[in-house]
């Protein structure tokens, strides 16, 4: 605890009033709760089982019916941080280097849009894979979007993608 209190001191000395921590799981939190800290958002990670044991690995899941996805293009970033910031609070919101930072952070990546017309995205997805895991990293609808089955259609890709590198989720 008291390399987290130095620290805290360090950074107060050099003008900061707050200072928010990466995600830490239950048994790091203790030195930080000590300090001071308190939770401001939680991270939930959820597991989905692909071997077909629970009935619901053994189908393909393709969406919903008429909800078109494509790969992600180079040009739809913009439009991907308008839809990111619509439909998340100021604090989970990608800056301009998110989608960079999503796209590396695992070895293998899948960046799929749903598109609406030939500019305009209604949502996205970032599924990376590392080794035998893959990840959801990132999902967003746009609002007008929301409750017509663009997010289930961006999930249950990722999903049949994952199936087919025979990963955990």
């Amino acid at each position: 605890m008291s390399g987290v209190r130095e620290v805290l001191r360090d950074l107060a000395a050099q003008g900061y009033d707050e200072i928010i921590t990466s995600a830490l799981a239950d048994g790091e939190q203790e030195p930080f709760r000590e300090a001071g800290f308190e939770v401001h958002e939680r991270l939930h990670l959820l597991r989905h089982d692909l071997d077909g044991s629970t009935g619901e690995g053994r189908h393909r899941s393709s969406g919903r019916p008429g909800v078109r996805l494509r790969r992600a293009r180079r040009r739809d970033r913009g439009r991907v941080l308008e839809v990111d910031g619509e439909a998340f609070s100021a604090f989970w919101r990608l800056d301009e280097s998110g989608p960079v930072d999503a796209l590396s952070a695992t070895p293998t990546v899948r960046f799929r849009v749903a598109p609406s017309g030939r500019s305009e995205v209604r949502g996205y997805a970032v599924w990376g894979r590392a080794g035998a895991i893959a990840y959801l990293q990132r999902l967003a609808v746009a609002p007008g979007a929301q409750r017509r089955g663009v997010g289930t259609s961006l999930v249950h890709d990722g999903l049949d993608w994952a199936r087919r590198r025979r990963v955990d989720l």
